[in-house]
């Protein structure tokens, strides 16, 4: 069977739609249950249905993926379990800007119809996260493609918050939440972000009642002065022991307020004096209720003045500071204004400044889930990679504060919370109830409150698979092997899944945790669309293919360090791509007579009884008998077989950045550069078919092998390459090579001696080819070499293989020997231990080349001097990412390299 050979140009856009299409129909990505067999699952960290695909996605979802094929290439059943979540706020947010282009609010609209509009959008824009991905290459089982509000998942959502609630670990009470006046909704602790921002702190008279005496309060906040009901001192601080137990007068509002004593109260902090707001600061709603104090609320929902702020009813907030300032000022009772720096809350969606707000809200105790969670990361059952979010976790964990689950959204999970309007009963149930448990009565409705949206994805590993109901999925699947996340959703999302986990399953929902790094600009900043330093991963997959993306993506996954992508080295991973396009290339044009001279050669092997050393060579590389190799094959093999090891190895301990470049390193410089080449004189040849075949069977075996190691790294162009090999030879022919098997080393091809042996010889050679590159000499154009060396082992290997230095160093005459003496005029190097001469006589004009290497000499000192003073500059240091620094740390070895190489041949000459 005569192969297909491949295109002069690799197309990435033709290629990527067409196997993504013959995956899917095939169902390659769909697991199958497998009685006796271990499964590896991953479920897929849910995006959004807002969203779209940003590089944090095409990181997170890129390993996934690699470990996903890999273990599916192993013959593990093998679920890469896909799904999206409903993101309440965020899909609420959406919707709200479609009607207010309609000059719509959601309250004219009504909530049933705001839902219908939004599983409406769902519908139409929902699936675009989905699309992406597929445009990714991720290998998802589809079929089990999951939602968290669909009907099943909803169940799941009910049953869980029923049971907690009938468990005593789900409550209703009054209590100072993070509210935002944009969403109008509470946020739970963790989904505030703080920011540095400039501010002011006020130092304001609290009048003594019946005297001319105040005590002084500083406040960062004058507008919640007139929420204040009490000014709080410490018991031992002298300079209010005296005030204790009196009475003063709220400024502005005139109210009369008591001074108390409280160990909360630190007497270092501003004047010693704390003014106790109970409804809009938390600490204060506990000092509070140790006092028994009113709490006065001042704010609306909106964020706004209500008419406990008297004469600034109805003001923005920020409108009303600056009134009360004014007013303060006027009275005499505002005594200095000094700025100062603090940190302010952010609603993690909209950026709105938060505030501390009272209000009923539905809280679920936290601490009696710690301690299993702590205890299955303590004991080992579930770990992270790297070791350092570790302790993130426990931080957490430690000083866990009861969760905030309700949300004043209409997008979500409701409540499944009615209240009795006749009796003031609260009936939980997982169905509508028709009637009141306490007092028989209809007159019933239901919360208007949805669930916290990481409420409903702390279920997401066993929900996705059935439960509650015991589903053959759930049972085989759970718990699943792997997590990759990032490390921003530790809290919100990963320590959960572990609680609820252990809750509802008595099992861990996965045993590794990897936290993958950030994605930055070149610059270590963070992407931004105000900075203008987003890199669209769409963009790049249509300028330079998924293939190219992935492949940067996992070679610079380094555990611990953050990602600093830039459209260089895209672009340098697209022309890795083309690399293996065009030496796949060249040895599916080198194999049209492969299979034909296989057959003939069989015939005449059989009488000779070598038919089983030869006739093995078409299939499985580990099998070849080492007499029938020379030096270059078992070099190759034992390198092929090494990297086997080290890129599983890599894998295994989530190090995608050191898998890749093991397998870049193979097949650019090892197969391409190096194999290939020397393998040439075999393949030219005609008189020899045996020597030929040998080489050809060489040349796919490991480009069979080596593609089979890339696939889940690129899994578009491996595919499309391996598909036209395996024509080659019946017993290679696989449906796809998404199930092909995973590649094994075979220890016994790994030979230490033929590596030394060979890298002598490359050392040797590439020392040669960068001698004439130094001295502008064509590297076509046949030279003399000398090479001298002591060691009677290293000439003999010289000497063995010296076709090799030959053939690639186009070198028509070569000189080895022990006791050579430099002639003159002659370019020196010398690589481990041999001294390498190249007479220059008729190759160069020596005066011409000493002044041009004088020329590049002075040029590269001034580059070199110019990173060395950078690298010198403390300020650089300081202020440069890690990954900037060592850039610059290599560019000047490179500099220094280039710099001993000029002075040599300077020498020399």
């Amino acid at each position: 069977m005569i192969q297909e050979t491949l295109p002069k140009v690799y197309n990435p856009h033709e290629v990527e739609a067409k196997w993504y299409k013959y995956w899917e129909e095939n169902n390659y990505f769909r697991a199958k249950i497998e009685r006796g067999k271990r499964p590896f699952t991953i479920v897929i960290p849910p995006p959004n249905i807002t969203g779209s695909l940003h590089m944090g996605h095409a990181l997170n979802n890129t390993l996934q993926d690699i470990v996903i094929r890999k273990h599916r290439m192993q013959g593990d059943p093998t679920l890469w379990l896909p799904g999206t979540d409903h993101a309440g706020i965020a899909t609420q947010n959406v919707v709200e800007r479609q009607l207010a282009q309609e000059g719509l609010t959601r309250q004219d609209i009504g909530r049933q119809e705001f839902i219908i509009r939004t599983w409406k959008w769902k519908e139409q824009y929902g699936n675009r996260i989905i699309d992406q991905l597929k445009r990714l290459g991720a290998s998802c089982d589809w079929s089990r493609e999951r939602f968290t509000m669909d009907e099943s998942y909803s169940k799941a959502v009910r049953r869980d918050f029923v049971q907690l609630y009938h468990e005593g670990l789900i409550y209703r009470d009054k209590y100072i939440v993070n509210w935002c006046p944009r969403c109008f909704t509470a946020l739970a602790d963790i989904e505030v972000e703080y920011k540095e921002q400039e501010g002011n702190l006020y130092y304001v008279k609290y009048m003594v009642k019946d005297s001319n005496d105040y005590i002084t309060v500083a406040t960062t906040r004058p507008e919640t002065i007139l929420g204040d009901t009490a000014v709080a001192v410490h018991p031992e601080d002298a300079r209010y022991k005296d005030y204790v137990g009196q009475t003063v007068i709220l400024p502005i509002l005139g109210r009369e307020i008591p001074v108390i004593a409280d160990d909360y109260v630190s007497p270092e902090f501003g004047t010693g004096a704390l003014k106790v707001t109970p409804a809009h600061d938390p600490h204060d709603f506990e000092i509070g209720q140790r006092h028994d104090l009113e709490r006065v609320s001042v704010f609306t929902p909106e964020g706004r003045m209500n008419k406990e702020a008297g004469p600034y009813n109805g003001m923005d907030r920020y409108e009303a500071r600056k009134a009360i300032i004014k007013d303060l000022e006027e009275r005499g009772l505002l005594v200095k204004v000094e700025p100062m720096t603090h940190s302010v809350g952010h609603c993690y969606r909209c950026d709105t400044t938060t505030e501390p707000y009272l209000s009923t809200q539905w809280f679920m105790l936290m601490q009696p889930f710690v301690g299993p969670a702590i205890k299955a990361v303590e004991e080992g059952l579930i770990s992270f990679t790297p070791a350092q979010w570790t302790k993130t976790y426990f931080d957490w964990m430690y000083n866990i504060r009861d969760w905030c689950i309700s949300r004043q959204i209409w997008w979500g999970h409701q409540i499944p919370a009615w209240y009795c309007k006749d009796c003031d009963e609260i009936i939980v149930a997982e169905e509508v109830p028709s009637r009141c448990t306490k007092c028989d009565s209809t007159n019933l409705e239901q919360e208007s409150d949805v669930l916290d949206t990481w409420f409903s994805s702390a279920l997401w590993p066993f929900a996705t698979l059935g439960w509650p109901e015991e589903t053959d999925d759930l049972k085989y699947f759970y718990p699943t092997s792997l997590l990759v996340t990032s490390h921003d959703i530790i809290f919100f999302w990963v320590a959960r899944m572990i609680m609820m986990g252990l809750h509802f399953m008595h099992d861990i929902p996965f045993s590794d945790v990897y936290i993958h790094a950030l994605v930055r600009d070149e610059f270590g900043r963070k992407m931004s669309k105000s900075r203008g330093n987003v890199i669209d991963p769409l963009d790049i997959i249509e300028e330079f293919g998924t293939d190219a993306l992935r492949f940067t993506l996992s070679s610079m996954a380094t555990p611990g360090r953050d990602i600093f992508l830039s459209r260089e080295r895209i672009e340098g991973y697209r022309n890795f791509a083309n690399k293996l396009w065009n030496a796949s290339r060249f040895v599916l044009m080198n194999l049209s007579d492969f299979t034909e001279n296989l057959a003939a050669d069989l015939t005449k092997l059989e009488a000779s009884g070598e038919l089983g050393k030869l006739g093995k060579l078409t299939r499985e590389a580990d099998e070849f008998t080492r007499a029938d190799l020379e030096l270059a094959d078992r070099w190759i093999l034992s390198r092929l077989n090494r990297i086997t090891m080290q890129v599983d190895d890599a894998i295994e301990a989530r190090n995608f950045a050191e898998a890749s470049r093991l397998i870049y390193d193979f097949l650019w410089s090892d197969f391409a550069d190096w194999y290939i080449e020397l393998a040439k004189p075999r393949l030219y040849q005609k008189e020899d078919l045996r020597t030929r075949l040998l080489a050809q069977s060489l040349l796919v075996n490991v480009l069979d092998h080596t593609l089979r190691l890339l696939h889940p790294f690129m899994p578009f162009i491996t595919e499309e390459i391996w598909q036209r090999i395996t024509t080659i030879s019946g017993s290679m022919i696989r449906e796809s090579i998404v199930v092909a098997p995973w590649p094994k080393a075979n220890t016994a091809m790994i030979d230490a001696a033929a590596e030394s042996d060979m890298g002598l010889i490359q050392s040797v050679t590439s020392s040669i080819r960068s001698i004439k590159s130094v001295l502008g000499i064509a590297l076509t154009r046949p030279v003399k070499v000398l090479l001298n060396t002591p060691d009677e082992n290293k000439r003999d290997v010289l000497n063995r293989d010296s076709s090799y230095i030959k053939e690639l160093a186009w070198v028509e005459n070569l000189v080895i020997g022990a006791n050579i003496t430099k002639p003159e005029h002659s370019a020196v190097d010398v690589e481990q231990g041999i001294e390498i001469f190249m007479p220059l006589e008729g190759l160069v004009d020596i005066e011409e080349e000493r002044r041009r290497l004088e020329k590049e000499l002075a040029k590269t000192e001034a580059d070199a001097e110019k990173s060395r003073r950078k690298l010198a500059n403390p300020q650089f240091l300081e202020k440069a990412a890690p990954q900037v620094v060592d850039k610059e740390k290599a560019k000047l070895a490179e500099f220094d390299d280039k710099i001993a190489k000029l002075k040599r041949q300077l020498e020399s000459l």
